[in-house]
């Protein structure tokens, strides 16, 4: 912050070629805060560029002090990380990744470092520094490469021979590396010498180029590209055409034809590799997909990326141009590469597409679209509400046995897995775990809006849904009420006790009121819906990914136990059900254990599960028997629990669709022209979102009609 009020020729004269490392690394970082200001205004920070530019002028004897700084800068400092690794990853593995950025999120970077990449990020720690070089003008650019790195013998640098923007320092001795050589090699060919960024450029390029290579050998994407000669040996000739271009470049130097046509010949080649490499994901696509391999993927298409980004630098008819776009996306990649959202998205929107496709599979068949299928779903409900009864007869039977907390929660969380795994074999349904897998469905039908008369049959298909999601509640509620106070009254009459005690249902009224937190607890338990349904598509794609299905039906010990037709069977079945089981018994776990753990962090949150909820009170309603219509307690709880449903299924919905919509990579839609048609719709077929119509030719606004039941 001092940086910013020093006067820029006090700030320009501490520099200091003697200093140590560190204080030439922060004078360094002083000047760019200076440039940066207050960092609201682009126009403002080239602006200080041009002071800077113009005080140098003023003061003869700075601009030797500077080559002298300059020398030190670059003779200690390793620019090929920044130039080939920057932005990337340090080890090719998703979680170690998301680790590395938690880190750079929390810990502050040294400038005592002589890793030109670490030293970056203090350097340029704000997307607004890419902003300010892009906006530097051309002509500003070349005044300063003259001023500041033009070797003072020859004046302005000439660009034939000197396309750098700095010359090589002298160092001391040492095995001269690849690039090095090739510049020997183009000297005694009779070619000018490379400047120093043309050597960090070239050694940037192999290193980067090698990184490519060594990803498209590995295993796990090798064995899944296609099968074709042609994407096969993409990353053998690749190192052939790397070969060839240091071959040319080391004879014949930077401008000579046969050199440009390797270089030609090495961007195709690297464009080959990218579209082998693409042809992974019609692999995961088919067969599961690892978030892991997905990063790998995205890494080596961005280092394809860089390497054409660092070709261009070097043979930029404009270097200081060019180098200041490249110093300008280094940045923004560095702003990207301390993203934890950024990497969580990118590297796992392939999974949530393959979890939302097989959502929008799945959901289709919750989705009633005349009588047969509503009556069909009526019955299902039933079962799912009758079954539950038992449910909230066995959570009340646990809260008996005066267990601690956690166990409690387990048993809990236990008892409501058996019972949603019981409803799924028995092929029954429960109406608050539709909205995750039919939203994927509905936003699937997003992607045809272009089609003719695609509004209406979006209306349609709302209008399916929500009709699904009502008669699935009322089925539930028209069971599981029933069967609750049937239960109630066998252990009324059997045992001489009600399901649960007064005090037990006077609290359980007490805490439905509809004024109290039964809506928020109802949103949460909404987001615990969706969340069971990202775990279930997650473990079916790991099943898929990891060939489980497979093993079981063919590894030797699973047919000696169970007989080859029976681990097949079996394999089969596990193929089939996997998805439900893993949402049901996550589901139930949640429901159970959230509101234990929750108690221990001293946050209060509790679950409210609109079927549990309905037969909680008509536990409570028995026990308190027919004066109870007269209180107005109950009345206030009737009217939570009419809120919980609805709130369960938006809440649930709204997380699906959304997650769906971005998965699928849906357009933006005329919002207005569905919101027009749903409101139609509404006022003059309202019936039609409860009840399935014989034949509708209610036509939308447009004059169309949607498309009949």
């Amino acid at each position: 912050m001092a940086a910013r009020t020093l006067d820029i020729e006090t700030l320009l004269g501490r520099i200091d070629p003697d200093a140590d490392q560190v204080e030439r690394h922060l004078w360094l970082h002083d000047v760019l805060e200076w440039i940066r200001g207050d960092a609201q205004d682009v126009q403002a920070a080239v602006g200080r560029v041009r002071q800077i530019l113009a005080a140098v002028g003023r003061m003869p004897d700075w601009p030797p002090r500077w080559r002298a700084w300059w020398q030190q800068f670059i003779t200690h400092v390793d620019a090929t990380p920044l130039l080939a690794d920057y932005g990337f990853a340090p080890r090719t593995a998703f979680a170690s990744e998301l680790g590395h950025r938690l880190l750079r999120k929390w810990l502050p970077p040294t400038p005592e470092t002589t890793d030109l990449s670490q030293l970056f990020h203090l350097l340029f720690p704000q997307a607004f520094d890419a902003q300010w070089i892009r906006a530097v003008d051309p002509a500003t650019l070349q005044h300063a490469q003259r001023l500041l790195f033009a070797s003072p013998e020859q004046g302005p640098p000439a660009l034939e021979m000197q396309p750098g923007l700095w010359e090589e320092p002298a160092r001391e001795p040492v095995s001269p590396p690849p690039h090095i050589v090739l510049a020997t090699t183009a000297s005694a060919w009779g070619q000018p010498v490379a400047s120093y960024w043309q050597n960090e450029l070239i050694e940037a390029i192999m290193y980067s180029v090698s990184q490519i290579g060594a990803t498209g050998f590995a295993s796990e994407i090798r064995m899944r590209m296609a099968d074709d000669a042609d994407t096969q040996h993409a990353f053998h000739d690749l190192a052939h055409s790397m070969d060839a271009w240091t071959r040319q470049l080391g004879i014949h130097g930077l401008k000579h034809p046969e050199t440009l046509a390797a270089t030609e010949l090495l961007r195709e080649q690297l464009a080959h590799c990218r579209r082998a490499a693409g042809t992974v994901y019609a692999h995961l696509a088919e067969q599961g997909v690892s978030v892991g391999i997905v990063f790998r993927l995205r890494q080596m298409r961005d280092r394809v990326q860089r390497v054409n980004e660092l070709l261009d630098c070097l043979f930029s008819q404009n270097p200081a141009h060019s180098t200041a776009r490249l110093v300008a996306r280094l940045i923004m990649v560095g702003q990207e590469r301390r993203s934890v959202r950024n990497l969580i998205r990118s590297s796992s929107h392939l999974t949530a597409a393959k979890v939302a496709e097989r959502h929008a599979e799945s959901g289709e068949t919750y989705i009633t679209r005349n009588f047969r299928e509503w009556r069909v779903m009526l019955g299902h409900a039933l079962g799912g509400g009758f079954a539950m009864g038992f449910a909230v007869w066995f959570k009340f039977l646990i809260g008996t046995l005066a267990l601690s907390i956690f166990w409690s929660g387990l048993v809990a969380g236990i008892n409501y897995a058996l019972i949603f795994v019981l409803i799924q074999l028995l092929h029954w349904t429960i109406a608050t775990k539709q909205p995750a897998v039919t939203a994927p469905a509905l936003a699937a039908r997003l992607k045809a809006m272009d089609q003719p008369n695609a509004v209406d049959a979006f209306v349609d298909e709302v209008s399916h849904l929500i009709r699904s999601q009502v008669i699935a509640i009322v089925g539930n509620l028209l069971a599981v009420v029933p069967c609750v106070l049937l239960i109630s009254a066998a252990l009324q009459y059997g045992l001489g006790q009600p399901m649960i005690p007064v005090k037990t249902a006077t609290a359980s009224m007490g805490a439905l009121d509809v004024f109290g937190p039964t809506v928020l607890f109802a949103g949460f338990t909404g987001a615990l819906l969706f969340a069971s349904s990202i775990i279930a598509g997650w473990t079916e794609n790991w099943f898929v990914f990891h060939r489980l299905d497979s093993a079981m039906a063919h590894h030797p010990r699973f047919r000696r136990l169970l007989g080859v037709d029976r681990a097949r069977r079996l394999a089969q079945w596990m193929r089939d059900h996997v998805s439900g089981l893993a949402a049901n018994i996550s589901l139930g776990l949640m429901l159970g254990l959230t509101p234990a753990i929750a108690l221990f962090f001293g946050l209060g949150l509790e679950v409210r599960h609109v079927t549990l909820a309905a037969g909680q009170l008509a536990a409570a309603a028995f026990t308190l028997g027919a004066p109870v219509l007269h209180q107005q307690e109950f009345w206030l709880a009737l009217g939570g629990v009419a809120l919980v449903g609805p709130i369960n299924v938006i809440v649930s919905f709204y997380f699906a669709f959304r997650t769906a919509v971005a998965a699928h990579n849906v357009p933006q839609v005329d919002r207005r022209r569905i919101n027009s048609a749903l409101l139609y719709r509404l006022l003059h077929a309202p019936l039609s979102f409860i009840f399935p119509p014989k034949k509708r030719k209610t036509p939308s606004p447009s004059g169309t009609y949607g498309a009949g039941n």
